[in-house]
């Protein structure tokens, strides 16, 4: 099979901002390693949980300049990451068993998810003199606002745990769930192990694999090897890329 016939490889570092250094440079260093360079995204958070703003952090968005010259795609992630909405309903399920109140994009509402990504998006570029690759709701967790705000928002992809999609026509560029881990309580790192080992063994039918990690998995050694066994695995049997390709023709 050529190269340019094989499955694509995907990944990403999530949350990453001031307060998440250390642990982003062990991330990087690891995905350098197995993804032969640059050959990754980030999700930068402006300001994760309002303690650790982007805007004055000279040494960090210089950093991340050098990121995004390097290669790697930066995307915006949301404002604060923190979700400080109440929930009803099917919001109220997710806002529960599918994060630890960093759903920020879920119950928004249109005015205030138009702002946030405007805002984000707006001083992002500004750091990496470059357009933005895309938004990413904190958590992969979309409200009605945020939606709606996102079509207008020129943002060229989004991504959510099932697709990747072109936000101003609705197109679905890629399909698939994200292999990702969890680290804040033991029964669900176990769960994140056990699916990464399963997803090793029978996602290689899919045209496209997403992995995606957050700077919590660098605190346990058995996460840090699953992510390098899943890195190494899908490596060598796919052609590593960026967001980007997915919106050239096939």
């Amino acid at each position: 099979m050529r190269r340019s016939e094989r499955k694509r490889l995907l990944a990403s570092i999530h949350d990453v901002g001031p307060g998440s250094e250390a642990a982003v440079d062990r991330l990087v260093a690891i995905f350098e390693q197995h993804l032969d360079g640059a050959n990754f995204a980030m999700l930068v958070v402006p300001d994760h949980w309002g303690a650790h703003p982007l805007a004055g952090n000279f040494a960090f968005a210089r950093k991340l300049r050098g990121w995004a010259d390097a290669g790697v795609e930066m995307f915006v992630h949301g404002w604060f990451h923190k979700d400080h909405a109440e929930h009803a309903g099917m919001a109220a399920f997710k806002a529960r068993h599918m994060t630890a109140a960093e759903g920020e994009f879920l119950g928004l509402s249109q005015s205030e998810a138009a702002s946030r990504m405007r805002d984000g998006k707006a001083l992002v570029e500004d750091i990496i003199g470059r357009e933005a690759a895309g938004f990413i709701a904190p958590a992969w967790l979309y409200g009605k606002g945020a939606m709606a705000a996102l079509r207008d928002s020129g943002f060229a992809l989004a991504e959510d745990h099932l697709r990747v999609w072109v936000p101003a026509t609705g197109r679905t560029v890629s399909r698939g769930p994200v292999v990702t881990w969890a680290s804040r309580a033991p029964a669900r790192t176990v769960s994140s192990l056990a699916v990464a080992r399963l997803a090793r063994m029978t996602f290689h039918p899919l045209r496209d694999l997403r992995v995606a990690v957050h700077p919590g998995d660098v605190s346990k050694p058995s996460l840090i090897a699953s992510i390098e066994a899943t890195l190494e695995t899908f490596a060598t049997r796919r052609t590593v890329s960026r967001y980007h390709d997915l919106l050239k023709p096939a």
